[in-house]
């Protein structure tokens, strides 16, 4: 795959797309992405994807971030779980949301955090990817959350790393967003019970071009959500999507019908062709989620939206703050997750080192 992420699917986590600049020779593929993950105990390492990842696995991030929701606001600043822990922020791509929910994550579970600035960084002076891992692991990191717009970034660097190091994936290219799902199916949790079989669940938008549709998808899976459907433009369905056990419909007005949870996802205009989409309000028009449309969905269905959301293109005002939209909740659950899975991971490597 080229790094523009060209193809009309998905991309297979199993092949190594190059990296921009990157001049390492040996791009052979690597271990599945489950063996890469976890410890040898079934423990997590590093957090890349969800796909490969067992359902009790799943059940526990969601658990351990139920108990940092539940936390009183003075224990959630002293949490100690990742004190005298060192670690780095690789935001290759622009972020608000996530890379400041990572950074509170990591101040209230007592890290030391460091945010690279990637503008000023060597990298933007012909370092390789590679070359600027090394050094950030010279100066004695234990965790790189990295965000990047070539898919399997992190992957790569999971795979390069020292051993001590764990890497969580906060988006890489059209590939996988892991914590972002994650924080959508703990507020799916909290609002629909723990059982995910019952549920029908509609993911509207630009799928196309979605590592956070990927990562919905799989998680919802994995959890045995009922149904999965997916809404939109065909020019913005990937190819073979049906293989990932979900339904798709061009019709809105179909696929919302008799809906549990609506997942609407912002249009990537960076990542697409302008030919994909005659114009804004076409979009809207056909596939925007109005008060009207949200009504032929269930009674008690709840909105969500992964942000940042594009009012009159994705969603109407009215219904992104309605009684049913639960948008805010899911900012305040990203804390929460990456909480959990930043703890998870150290824990996992803190275990590794003893029994080494």
């Amino acid at each position: 795959m080229s790094k523009n992420n060209s193809t009309d699917s998905f991309p297979d986590e199993r092949t190594e797309p190059p990296l921009a600049q990157q001049p390492v020779k040996d791009s052979s593929p690597g271990p599945l992405p489950s063996s890469m993950q976890l410890t040898s105990d079934g423990k997590l390492k590093h957090f890349l994807t969800i796909e490969g990842l067992p359902p009790l696995l799943l059940e526990e991030i969601l658990d351990r971030a139920e108990q940092f929701v539940s936390l009183p606001n003075k224990a959630k600043v002293q949490a100690p779980l990742l004190r005298g822990k060192t670690v780095m922020n690789l935001f290759f791509e622009n972020s608000t949301r996530t890379r400041t929910t990572f950074e509170l994550a990591a101040k209230r579970l007592s890290a030391d955090l460091v945010n690279l600035d990637i503008r000023n960084s060597a990298t933007t002076k012909g370092e390789s990817l590679l070359d600027t891992i090394r050094n950030l692991e010279a100066m004695g990191c234990d965790m790189f959350v990295v965000r990047h717009s070539s898919s399997s970034a992190a992957h790569f660097i999971a795979r390069y790393c020292a051993p001590h190091i764990s890497v969580i994936n906060a988006g890489d290219g059209r590939h996988a967003h892991p914590t972002q799902a994650m924080l959508d199916m703990l507020t799916i949790r909290q609002f629909k019970g723990r059982d995910f079989t019952p549920l029908k669940v509609a993911i509207i938008g630009d799928i196309k071009h979605s590592r956070v549709a990927r990562s919905q998808i799989h998680a919802l899976t994995t959890l045995c959500a009922g149904e999965i459907r997916l809404i939109g433009p065909q020019t913005l369905m990937p190819e073979g999507i049906e293989k990932m056990g979900v339904t798709s419909y061009t019709n809105i007005e179909k696929g919302l019908d008799d809906i549990d949870v609506i997942i609407t996802l912002r249009l990537q205009h960076e990542r697409m062709d302008s030919a994909m989409l005659p114009s804004i309000r076409e979009f809207y028009a056909r596939y925007g989620l109005t008060q009207e449309r949200l009504e032929l969905a269930k009674e008690d269905a709840i909105v969500m939206h992964p942000g940042p959301a594009n009012r009159g293109v994705e969603i109407d005002s009215r219904v992104a703050d309605g009684p049913q939209s639960v948008i805010l909740q899911q900012v305040t659950n990203g804390i929460a997750v990456r909480m959990a899975v930043m703890s998870m991971v150290m824990s996992s490597q803190a275990a590794t080192r003893v029994e080494s």
